[in-house]
């Protein structure tokens, strides 16, 4: 079938995190939310029809993981990524931000130092930091329009107090999908110092046209050994209300350091009847509802990028390669990044994402997320055009 995707949907009264913090965040509630990383898109009608159908039943009562979980999640893996994972391997996990704070707490000591490659997703390095750990900050360099890894900047801050480093794979923001090299290299770099990788592949199923996703821990035995994955259908699929992700860990003693955190902190009981119920839709019948939603995200990409050029050609978009996060470099305007939010903000009535958000080597930066109806983007390119002309 086809799906429609400039259908407007009105997410007031629903507490959308996107609406009902634009006031905390930003100070305004009169802002075109741009910011949070879900989509704007119906979520799809086959699971919500598979959760409707569990509510049928009286009763939501305890629910143990079944084999269908694993069978499902097997099988997404192979045929999306050609990557044989065991069932053994697999564990649930209610979130992958908490499954972050779980590594950081289970395999790091609080006098210990973990690796971020910024600038990144705020919890990489939030979370460590919340937990007492010292960060050591791997900044990216931005070459030919797209971020790549410094891997000599990276090994100079290794200790022997070093013991993780987080891994965004596909990258967050700039949506780079990292290529077979530079995770080799992160892997040996891991491997000969005794750093064990946290590879968070939530946008993993994103890939847009001419790129494909590698799973760290697919790259060699290495890899496979010194890691840890998340995934999740949540992203992927607009159902991130519901925290289902999974870990997948091939190493059998880091597995078990793992699941005895997770068994101490009592987080591995009964799950959701409602999440599963929608995660075995979203990986069984979901994939052509996926191809669909990546080609319009890549249309809007393109409207987005050709009307900037066009009409605000001192906005640098970084294009990326995967996921529905654009990049956005306004370091030629000369303004610092607070004047740039007080114009976004005040001035544009926009609501992005302020890039100092994601660490160092954000500043001057804005992310805006484009997994919304057209009609959405072409109001925030005229109201953004209005100041940054």
């Amino acid at each position: 079938m086809k799906y429609n995707f400039d259908e407007l949907i009105d997410r007031n009264n629903t507490n959308a995190y996107k609406l009902e913090l634009r006031k905390k965040v930003f100070g305004s509630d009169d802002v075109l939310p741009l910011w949070v990383a879900d989509m704007d898109f119906r979520t799809p009608d086959f699971i919500l029809d598979a959760i409707k159908k569990r509510c049928e039943h009286p009763v939501l009562g305890y629910t143990v993981q079944s084999d269908v979980f694993y069978d499902d999640l097997q099988k997404w893996l192979l045929n999306q990524h050609n990557w044989k994972v065991e069932k053994q391997h697999i564990g649930f996990l209610g979130g992958i931000v908490p499954g972050i704070a779980y590594a950081v707490n289970a395999l790091t000591n609080p006098d210990e130092e973990v690796l971020v490659q910024t600038p990144v997703y705020p919890p990489f390095f939030a979370s460590p930091m919340h937990n007492g750990r010292k960060v050591l900050y791997n900044q990216l360099i931005e070459r030919n329009g797209r971020y790549e890894m410094d891997f000599d900047g990276l090994e100079s801050l290794i200790t022997d107090k070093t013991k993780l480093m987080i891994l965004c794979n596909p990258h967050n923001p700039g949506g780079r999908v990292w290529d077979r090299e530079s995770l080799m290299k992160i892997a040996r770099i891991c491997v000969k110092h005794g750093i064990i990788v946290v590879s968070d592949e939530i946008h993993s199923d994103m890939c847009l046209k001419g790129y494909n996703h590698i799973p760290f821990a697919s790259i060699s035995d290495e890899a496979s050994s010194c890691s840890i994955t998340f995934v999740a259908p949540t992203k992927t699929f607009n159902m991130p209300g519901l925290t289902s992700s999974a870990y997948i860990i091939s190493n059998p003693n880091l597995r078990a350091r793992f699941f005895d955190f997770l068994y101490r902190m009592e987080l591995t009981t009964t799950l959701n009847p409602i999440t599963m119920a929608a995660t075995h839709a979203a990986y069984s019948l979901g994939d052509e509802w996926r191809k669909q939603m990546l080609d319009y995200v890549e249309a809007n990409l393109d409207y987005v990028i050709s009307e900037m050029a066009v009409k605000m050609p001192l906005i640098k978009p970084m294009r990326p390669q995967a996921s529905f996060l654009l990049w956005l470099d306004f370091s030629a305007y000369g303004l610092s990044s607070d004047e740039l939010e007080h114009k976004m903000v005040n001035e544009a009535k926009l609501a992005l994402n302020k890039g100092t958000s994601f660490g160092l080597g954000g500043e001057q930066y804005f992310r805006m997320n484009v997994a919304t109806p057209r009609a959405v983007l072409e109001e925030a390119i005229k109201r953004m055009e209005s100041v940054f002309a």
